[in-house]
């Protein structure tokens, strides 16, 4: 079942759309928030360092997603994130670190939530002709002890490709 494949793919998400065509990452958002109630339980504060992006696939808006941290010190083993602009967070994830991943999760994204009215807003005002993501994935990755939470929003097109595609 594709919808599965996408939700339970491992590694990198970047990845596995490259298969796909060009990959580029928007910035939406970057900087201090308070953390939404899913964030606050998985950081384990709340508020710290909060990026939201747009990954497109061939110029169409293909993923939104939502990465959170504490607090970014200037020796923390997050502190690059603040400095990615517009590459993926995968760099940091998945390139040579000692980063451990929890068990991903996968949910169908509630119509009426915090998260997905900031999803909504951002996403009607790049894409209003394309449907709403409705399906997301999210898990903590941890460097040195301290958690980033990723949550990952999929288009509906994306989940008919195939997840498993060669990739590089």
């Amino acid at each position: 079942m594709p919808l599965y494949a996408w939700l339970s793919a491992p590694g990198s998400l970047t990845a596995r759309l490259m298969a796909h065509g060009e990959v580029r990452v928007e910035v939406l958002s970057q900087g201090h928030q308070p953390f939404l109630a899913d964030e606050r339980r998985d950081v384990g504060c709340a508020a710290g360092h909060v990026r939201e992006v747009l990954l497109t696939l061939d110029g169409l808006p293909a993923v939104w997603a939502r990465s959170c941290t504490r607090p970014p010190t200037r020796q923390g083993p997050w502190k690059a994130m603040r400095g990615l602009g517009s590459r993926p967070l995968a760099e940091l994830l998945f390139v040579g670190q000692q980063v451990q991943r929890e068990p991903i999760r996968s949910t169908r994204l509630p119509s009426h939530s915090p998260m997905s009215g900031r999803m909504r807003r951002q996403w009607e005002a790049r894409c209003p002709e394309l449907a709403l993501p409705r399906w997301s994935r999210s898990s903590v990755f941890w460097l040195q002890g301290q958690p980033l939470r990723v949550m990952e929003a999929f288009a509906p097109w994306v989940l008919s490709l195939d997840a498993h595609r060669r990739f590089r």
